[in-house]
């Protein structure tokens, strides 16, 4: 069948037709006698396979209902699990502690598996670089880049505590913009 708009043909001599109407002698259903019915019942004699015939598993599998793996085959994925062989809280500490904003690059390079590890990475690399920029604006004055050193220090210190003590239910503390900025660039991940 051709579908460009203009034919050399008339499209009518090339589909198919409908059947012609029935020749009744009356023009309404006889309203004493029921309608005709199928005798037999669509549902019961349908040609479709079994359910079973389209799952992978081998025949005879008792697992039951509800036991299949319906996420095809995210059921293994551990969200504690990391690239490197350290355990999660302790990532999440090192993107603050390895010289910031250093370790979180670092972070970013090596670990593919947590999205925590990830977020802190991102959030502890933002956040340090920006504060980098901040101690260059201020390098003028010795006392600025002292108490600024001080806010850094204890910056640093209350993300590790969060980090650390939050990798049990993976929570996450976020700074203002640049913990949104983070959680939006490893949502995007």
């Amino acid at each position: 069948m051709d579908f460009a708009p203009y034919q050399d043909t008339a499209p009518d001599s090339t589909r198919a037709l409908s059947p012609p109407p029935r020749r009744s002698t009356s023009r309404s259903p006889n309203p004493k006698s029921p309608p005709t019915r199928p005798t037999t019942d669509p549902f019961l004699s349908s040609s479709l396979p079994a359910p079973s015939h389209f799952s992978d598993e081998p025949r005879g599998d008792s697992r039951g209902f509800g036991n299949a793996d319906l996420e095809g085959g995210r059921s293994h994925i551990n969200l504690f699990e990391t690239s490197l062989p350290l355990r999660l809280d302790y990532e999440a500490m090192l993107a603050y502690l390895l010289l910031p904003p250093a370790g979180g690059v670092f972070l970013l390079l090596v670990e593919h598996k947590s999205d925590y590890v990830r977020f802190h990475a991102w959030q502890s690399s933002l956040v340090f670089t920006g504060m980098f920029i901040v101690h260059l604006i201020f390098s003028w004055s010795s006392v600025l880049s002292w108490i600024l050193f001080v806010f850094d220090l204890g910056l640093i210190a209350f993300l590790t505590i969060h980090a650390y003590q939050d990798a049990n239910n993976l929570d996450r503390i976020e700074l203002p913009f640049f913990g949104g900025l983070a959680s939006s660039f490893v949502d995007a991940e």
